[in-house]
């Protein structure tokens, strides 16, 4: 066990983790909701430090990430655990813990993941697949020996951690791909098992307080979050508290999990999602889990020319010279373009 960080003590030997937005009091014995966290006689430790359960090098864009070092590599790794209880899950298997203290996971060194991250020709380290704030141990020590090592790192999160834990992964954190699932409270109460605020303070404090690049994601549910209205004061919001440079990623929902009752979005459902960001104001909207589509791909928002142009995860071509549009000049959002 590691012993974690963000905690305080309290009476009782009861700890306060100060992580996630949860900011669970834990009596001596019990786990936080995370169920990865566990105050042993008053002091917190991370149980999932040494349970790396998922290691692979995938593009960047999978993350999705489409203006971080686009073409480029994440060398991607997981530990189980995560604060929210999506009935929806891509990765349940993984992402939901049990209460018996049984997890999962080999114990690889932070050496061997930089040096698997090298080997591999990859440019970044991706903390993904489950929640990384709930194996911020890990996140940490990796992230630091990444930087020595002249590596990237990147987030993909829920949103759901405190402001503490955001200045905490500041001086090494790179991007981050924030999943705003829905913008409507209901939904995140009932199928997330959380709250819609927390995100909304993350995307804001990130956007307005660090250099942290940032993309957002949007999978659409059929007869949850897909309603015109919403997705309206959903991209106003990313507008208005983001700018206008912000990707918004817009992805297909496919039954998964405890929700395998429901179709696949319906492709015009995308489309008006997509006409409703640009109607807001956004200049990078993508649409994901549906390949083939004209919206993977980047396109100037002054002239319209192609700049980026992919096939799923695979960049065909690339026209983008020093940050700017070759037709017209406007600089491109992003890092590393």
């Amino acid at each position: 066990m590691k012993e974690a960080v963000l905690w305080e003590k309290q009476e009782g030997q009861k700890v306060l983790c100060k992580l996630c937005r949860w900011n669970c009091v834990i009596a001596p014995g019990a786990l936080g909701r995370c169920r990865v966290r566990k105050n042993i006689d008053g002091i917190l430790y991370s149980l999932n430090y040494d349970k790396i359960c998922a290691a692979s090098d995938d593009p960047i864009e999978k993350k999705p990430l489409f203006h971080f070092f686009p073409g480029s590599k994440a060398f991607s790794i997981a530990a189980p655990g995560c604060n929210f209880q999506c009935v929806f899950c891509q990765n349940w298997q993984i992402s939901q813990v049990s209460n018996k203290n049984q997890i999962d996971g080999s114990n690889y060194s932070t050496e061997q993941i930089i040096n698997a991250a090298i080997d591999t020709g990859c440019k970044s380290i991706a903390y993904t697949y489950t929640e990384p704030t709930v194996f911020m141990e890990r996140c940490t020590e990796t992230a630091l020996l990444a930087k020595q090592h002249g590596l990237h790192n990147v987030f993909v999160s829920n949103g759901y951690m405190t402001i503490e834990a955001i200045e905490w992964m500041r001086p090494w954190l790179d991007g981050i791909n924030v999943d705003l699932k829905a913008f409507n409270e209901p939904f995140y109460r009932n199928l997330c098992k959380a709250h819609l605020e927390p995100v909304l303070d993350t995307i804001r404090y990130i956007a307005r307080k660090t250099d942290i690049w940032m993309e957002i994601t949007t999978l659409l549910i059929p007869g949850q979050n897909e309603d015109p209205g919403e997705l309206t004061a959903l991209a106003e919001f990313l507008v208005k508290e983001c700018g206008p440079d912000i990707p918004w990623h817009i992805s297909r929902f496919y039954p998964q999990y405890k929700m395998t009752d429901l179709p696949q979005t319906d492709t015009q459902v995308l489309q008006k999602a997509y006409d409703i960001g640009k109607q807001a104001g956004l200049r990078y909207i993508y649409v994901g889990n549906l390949p083939g589509n004209r919206a993977e791909s980047t396109f100037c928002y002054s002239c319209g020319k192609l700049l980026i142009e992919r096939t799923g995860y695979h960049i065909m071509q690339n026209h983008i010279k020093d940050s700017t549009c070759p037709q017209c000049g406007v600089v491109i959002a992003g890092v590393g373009l």
